[in-house]
């Protein structure tokens, strides 16, 4: 009886953090991609992807993919920040698109698959401009075209686009290789 009492409290306290959980919307392109990449990242509790910026409220795939709702495929992303902190984050994310690329990203092509980096807090807006500016001058960039825009909405897509990458895995890696983003960001990031 000791021994499962033990074991349950050692299970509870290996699940706590210990750090604040924070937020971050982050649009990179297609947002399976980023799901992918940031859900991966050390600190990063959770990847929530859905649309962001438009005028439409609870916009649909099917209505943001037209391209004339304003939205940009995002992701929420939930972070510890004793793990991570934001800047930490906006860095690692900016090495995963094609920051010099406003028009989308990659094969994807559109405003709603835009690049772009949304705050709250003038504190985060001045944090995001230093860390463009840190991979500027770290991915010798000649220019730099990711937005930094006040968040005004974030709708979370629908169900069967969550982790889209673990239930169509197949599906994803084709759209993923056929994207010709790992190609680009290992030709430009590998000595650097």
């Amino acid at each position: 009886m000791g021994i499962k009492l033990l074991v349950g409290i050692f299970i509870l306290a290996s699940t706590i953090s210990y750090g604040q959980l924070q937020e971050a919307v982050l649009a990179g392109g297609s947002f399976w991609f980023m799901d992918s990449e940031l859900e991966n990242i050390s600190g990063v509790e959770d990847v929530i992807v859905g649309y962001s910026g438009g005028t439409i409220e609870n916009p649909t795939l099917k209505e943001v993919l037209k391209g004339n709702t304003g939205h940009r495929e995002s992701v929420l992303v939930k972070y510890d920040d004793e793990k991570i902190t934001y800047e930490e984050l906006l860095y690692k994310f900016l090495k995963k698109i094609d920051p010099t690329d406003d028009q989308g990203q990659f094969n994807d092509r559109g405003e709603q698959y835009s690049p772009a980096i949304f705050y709250v807090e003038d504190s985060e807006k001045e944090k995001a401009l230093n860390i463009l500016e840190k991979v500027k001058v770290d991915g010798h960039f000649s220019q730099m075209k990711v937005p930094v825009i006040q968040l005004k909405n974030f709708y979370s897509a629908e169900d069967d686009q969550q982790d889209y990458y673990k239930k169509n895995e197949f599906k994803y890696k084709y759209f993923k290789f056929r994207s010709g983003r790992d190609r680009f960001l290992d030709d430009h990031w590998k000595n650097k």
